[in-house]
């Protein structure tokens, strides 16, 4: 049972929810086929506990530090929140003090920082094990300030002991407030190595962490060590190769459309060019291979939905490309393929009906090809290599 069960049974499931708004709010790209659902499947599988708006890795034990010194204090809920939004302001003068330029988190906007860092890593500390309490953040505010008041503000030999976090969570170094860097000791390390061994032994990142194995590629698909991964891991990430490569001509297509919609003569030509160069990298026998079935049969053994609409676009689309990449921006089928798709989602928000909607249209919708947080992983792995 949870340490915290008898202060709120719904807690678990309240934390849950909050994750799964997260995931909503920090998509890599807009969404704008419904295919996120295959996108963060991939992803969570190779790189669990990570996210596109997560910054440098030594924040996953930064966060633990000052949320952590918090429990030691008196105060009401919403005291101890101030205290630890005041805590996380000097975290981003030490690391500007300390020579890092980036990845620190608010330094551009300072006190007026929004969203702190222990927002943005409160999921993957739940992830890695670093996290032992099972609610949301805002909850443990409240937890830390309900648990003095029931010791009557001391610690008694009676209490029962609650642990937050892991009890192997290395110590701060002494005034990191005042000036730190992102560079880990070995130690630190080392203990992020062991939480991703413990929680997920069997995803990518963990492999290619316990082998200090921080190769630069510019995707996943590409890393020097690719021969090297599990037969598991080859299949997963050709499977993510194949579903980037192939539906990043669908979002070419549906980026085109608008741009006729909206009568725009220059950006028409530019993705007329980006379809073209993307039909001439693409291979096609490796489209051919690809079975998406598999992918979606993987996800539904993890209990993740592909929806039927979802299949059936993205096997309809498949077909479209193996006949002739380079048909598809002028192919009728294909295009309508693409606007159903869209007006599928969107109903009568649909860019295609909405003429609103199209007006706020920025000229760029989801055209990045799908790299399911490599990038992110990837400076992590660099962060754990350059430990000392």
């Amino acid at each position: 049972m949870s340490a915290l069960a008898w202060l709120d049974f719904d807690e678990a499931e309240r934390s849950r929810m909050q994750q799964l708004i997260a995931l909503f709010q920090e998509q890599e790209t807009r969404d704008e086929l419904g295919m996120g659902s295959v996108r963060d499947f991939i992803s969570d599988q190779l790189f669990p506990g990570t996210s596109t708006i997560q910054t440098r890795l030594r924040y996953m034990l930064f966060v633990p530090w000052i949320l952590r010194s918090l429990e030691s204090r008196s105060g009401t809920s919403q005291q101890l929140k101030e205290d630890g939004r005041r805590l996380e302001l000097r975290l981003i003068a030490a690391l500007c003090k300390g020579q890092e330029q980036a990845g620190v988190i608010g330094a551009t906007v300072g006190d007026g920082l929004q969203r702190l860092p222990s927002s943005i890593y409160w999921p993957g500390l739940a992830h890695w094990g670093i996290r032992q309490f099972e609610g949301a953040l805002e909850s443990y505010f409240e937890s830390l300030a309900f648990l003095r008041e029931r010791r009557g503000g001391q610690q008694r030999e009676d209490s029962s002991p609650v642990s937050f976090w892991h009890a192997a969570l290395p110590a701060p170094p002494p005034g990191y407030l005042d000036e730190c860097s992102f560079r880990l000791t070995a130690e630190e390390a080392q203990f992020i190595i062991d939480r991703l061994v413990a929680t997920h032994p069997d995803c990518l990142l963990t492999w290619l962490a316990r082998n200090g194995d921080a190769g630069m590629a510019d995707a996943i698909w590409m890393h020097p060590s690719f021969d090297a991964f599990t037969a598991r891991h080859q299949a997963l990430v050709r499977h993510a190769q194949q579903f980037s490569d192939v539906m990043h001509g669908a979002a070419l297509v549906y980026n085109l459309l608008l741009s006729e919609r909206r009568q725009d003569s220059v950006l028409t030509d530019a993705y007329l060019q980006d379809l073209a160069e993307w039909a001439d990298g693409l291979d096609s026998a490796a489209v051919r291979a690809w079975q998406p079935e598999e992918l979606f049969a993987q996800m539904a053994q993890a209990g993740v939905a592909a929806r039927p609409p979802l299949r059936k676009f993205v096997l309809a689309w498949k077909q479209a490309v193996e006949a002739d990449p380079g048909r598809v921006a002028g192919d009728s089928d294909a295009r309508q393929l693409v606007e159903g798709r869209e007006r599928q989602m969107k109903g009568n928000q649909s860019r295609f009906v909405n003429s609103a909607r199209l007006s706020a249209w920025n000229g760029a919708s989801g055209t990045q090809p799908l790299s399911y947080r490599w990038y992110r992983a990837q400076s992590h792995l660099q962060d754990l290599a350059n430990a000392r």
